[in-house]
């Protein structure tokens, strides 16, 4: 079952068993401070772990003053004017903690060392990078499921996606001929002008080849296009490879997720890197 995504007054959030948290998604400035007490009761009744929260620089103050502590940092998210900070809050001693910090320092150490000046091109002759269309969703999902065992959002769900992509997102995929062998996705934020760059998937047939590169590559033209400004991910904090693909082209880490999402049957850190993409 995947937790639901409703308002709470004027905000958005994600909350529900899956991810055992709360997840402010949209904090609306009119509902500070009164929206922290509620986020509390909710967090209480529910008995959940965890509250993360995305709040403008301007207006951390108080939700420090309630407990949470910041997690990570992406410049200039709101229109380039105001930065955005992950807050997190955690009812359990064990949430907080992760065993596997020393093997994560190691990973974003490297993944720096993969800067956009060692960026090579493998184009592979044999792959096309398009825009997914509506009609692609089940054989989307159908790659999603094969992948991950579980994962923070309802990316199963043929439905889901046509509905993001309709809404506030966009998805690229390589193909091989008519064989779609690779996806990601963005989640557009219009009011901030910002985009997350997420849902990368690739079948074990096309990994090692620098597809994700290439996506990656053609998902932030399609933003600058749109007059996007920020381009951020939160990637899982364990993995080599999309650590290593967002130092390659040039995006900056800026703090860790601490056990935040629940993918592949487990709850995981999570690695936030940004970067400004106006040109």
């Amino acid at each position: 079952m995947y937790d639901i995504i409703e308002k709470l007054r004027n905000s958005i959030i994600q909350h529900g068993s899956h991810n055992n948290r709360i997840y402010l998604m949209k904090l609306h400035e009119g509902d500070v401070p009164d929206i922290l007490q509620g986020l509390d009761l909710l967090a209480r009744n529910k008995g959940y772990g965890k509250i993360l929260a995305r709040v403008p620089a301007s207006l951390i103050s108080g939700f420090t003053r309630k407990g949470y502590r910041r997690e990570a940092t992406v410049p200039g998210f709101f229109r380039g004017v105001d930065d955005m900070v992950f807050m997190a809050k955690y009812y359990s001693p064990k949430r907080c903690l992760d065993k596997h910090k020393g093997r994560i320092q190691d990973i974003i150490t490297i993944a720096h060392e993969k800067n956009a000046h060692h960026l090579t091109h493998n184009n592979e002759e044999w792959i096309r990078i398009r825009r997914c269309l509506p009609s692609d969703a089940l054989q989307m999902s159908l790659i999603y499921k094969q992948i991950f065992q579980t994962y923070p959002f309802p990316i199963y769900d043929a439905a889901y996606l046509v509905d993001t992509m309709r809404n506030h997102g966009y998805s690229f995929c390589a193909m091989n001929r008519e064989k779609m062998v690779a996806l990601a996705s963005t989640e557009i934020d219009s009011d901030s002008l910002s985009a997350e760059m997420t849902d990368f998937a690739a079948l074990p047939c096309s990994r090692g080849r620098g597809i994700a590169v290439r996506l990656l590559e053609q998902m932030e033209e399609e933003m600058v296009r749109m007059g996007i400004r920020t381009a951020y991910t939160i990637a899982r904090a364990l993995s080599h490879g999309m650590n290593k693909t967002f130092g390659k082209m040039g995006y900056t880490y800026s703090g860790t997720l601490t056990n935040n999402s629940n993918i592949s049957g487990s709850i995981e850190s999570m690695n936030v890197w940004h970067k400004n993409l106006k040109r």
